[in-house]
């Protein structure tokens, strides 16, 4: 099954990972295990992903490339927010943005999922309260959620990533990325 994953940085793998040759080079030592597809695969080897994530991208810059790596694909996971967010953009829009992404996606005959934001370590406590809001807004689309924020989240430290899940505070580590492709193995086998 080819799995279209669109997103940000989270789903390109950053920061030991990307998937444009090009923006990986500039990597001092890449590794593949620094992705959530990586281990989704493992998991269930029936997946196949494309990975289309972009270090950086607001949903609406996401949303223009939906078409493109979507095509062929028998799912698709849409992931994004937390550069809307880090930017300070209101939390609606990029929902909206979300949501308009899931109505494409099952136009064009996908079935579609999409990921919760991460708690952000380098932004707390700024940035807790519009995460939390874009969950709340990302579970009212309509589509199955990958419970992405709670698969990181450290109970004694609300808001944040667990330190031995994150590499910078931004992203996930190997070890992070371990676990979301397991949540992601769980939610595409259920489909």
């Amino acid at each position: 099954m080819i799995v279209a994953a669109l997103g940000d940085s989270i789903t390109a793998g950053s920061p030991l990972w990307d998937p444009d040759p090009a923006a990986r080079a500039r990597i001092r030592r890449p590794d593949p295990e620094s992705q959530y597809e990586h281990w989704a695969t493992l998991r269930d080897p029936r997946l196949a992903f494309r990975n289309c994530g972009i270090y950086g991208q607001r949903t609406d810059e996401i949303a223009l490339r939906l078409d493109e790596c979507a095509t062929g694909a028998g799912v698709l996971i849409v992931q994004g927010g937390i550069n809307d967010i880090a930017q300070r953009h209101p939390v609606e829009p990029a929902a909206e943005n979300l949501r308009a992404m899931i109505e494409r996606g099952l136009e064009l005959g996908l079935r579609v999922v999409v990921a919760e934001v991460l708690p952000w370590n380098n932004g707390h406590p700024r940035a807790e309260k519009p995460i939390r809001q874009l969950n709340a807004l990302i579970h009212e689309l309509g589509a199955p959620v990958l419970p992405f924020h709670a698969a990181l989240e450290d109970p004694e430290r609300r808001g944040r990533m667990r330190e031995q899940w994150t590499s910078d505070g931004d992203h996930p580590s190997v070890e992070g990325y371990r676990l979301l492709g397991g949540v992601v193995a769980d939610v595409l086998t259920a489909l």
